[in-house]
């Protein structure tokens, strides 16, 4: 279980707190959606989760153990064994192929690369162009398939994703949220930053993130 203890951020030139003083749980096998207006602190809160960015005050536990305090290098191997981030605009390397940048996801992984899976989720994801491809040669909706795909092929325990079906049309938006879903089946702990309150009204964990508190 992910947990936020009195969990407490802003930046260090600002005097208002993006996140205040928060507590709450993310359960396995759940879909958590995040709501609230463009600037609320919905993409903070993740990167707080992910270890992207450190905590103000308070603690990020997982299963008791405060991750948020330790160094960099564990918090590096935490995320790269634990977390599947979906960014909301793909933010792939440019300079790699397709696959390549699936396989990104299992670089920090111990074992050979896992080129079957990767093959298969992009299969599975309807990115159907040559692999050998480069982003800038497939479109913004496959590039943000391509995204799931990277975030899902060491089959997560938690998986963060901002915002993202923001640029998408509703078929590939479709997709991304029933790979979101179908993860939270499988056990994983999902946690989606969203716009889009018709598809999150579907779930039963809902939080809106307004003036640095979450309710």
């Amino acid at each position: 279980m992910i947990s936020l203890n009195d969990l407490s951020f802003r930046y260090h030139d600002e005097q208002s707190w993006i996140i205040r003083n928060e507590s709450h749980d993310f359960h396995p096998g759940t879909v958590t959606v995040l709501t609230g207006v463009s600037g609320s602190g919905k993409s903070t809160l993740l990167y707080l989760l992910a270890l992207m960015l450190s905590p103000t005050g308070g603690r990020v536990l997982d299963s008791g153990d405060v991750v948020s305090r330790w160094p960099d290098f564990r918090r590096a191997q935490w995320r790269a064994e634990r977390i599947g981030f979906v960014f909301q605009d793909a933010v792939l390397d440019q300079s790699r192929s397709i696959i390549d940048n699936v396989l990104e996801g299992s670089l920090f992984r111990p074992g050979p690369p896992p080129i079957e899976r990767a093959h298969d989720l992009l299969e599975k994801f309807g990115v159907q162009v040559d692999p050998l491809r480069k982003p800038g040669e497939i479109s913004g909706g496959q590039a943000q398939r391509v995204a799931l795909c990277r975030a899902l092929i060491n089959s997560p325990s938690l998986v963060l994703a901002d915002e993202p079906t923001g640029n998408l049309d509703s078929d590939t938006a479709d997709i991304v949220w029933d790979a979101l879903e179908e993860a939270a089946t499988k056990g994983a702990t999902v946690i989606v930053a969203t716009h889009d309150r018709i598809r999150a009204s579907k779930y039963q964990h809902q939080l809106i993130v307004e003036n640095g508190r979450i309710g």
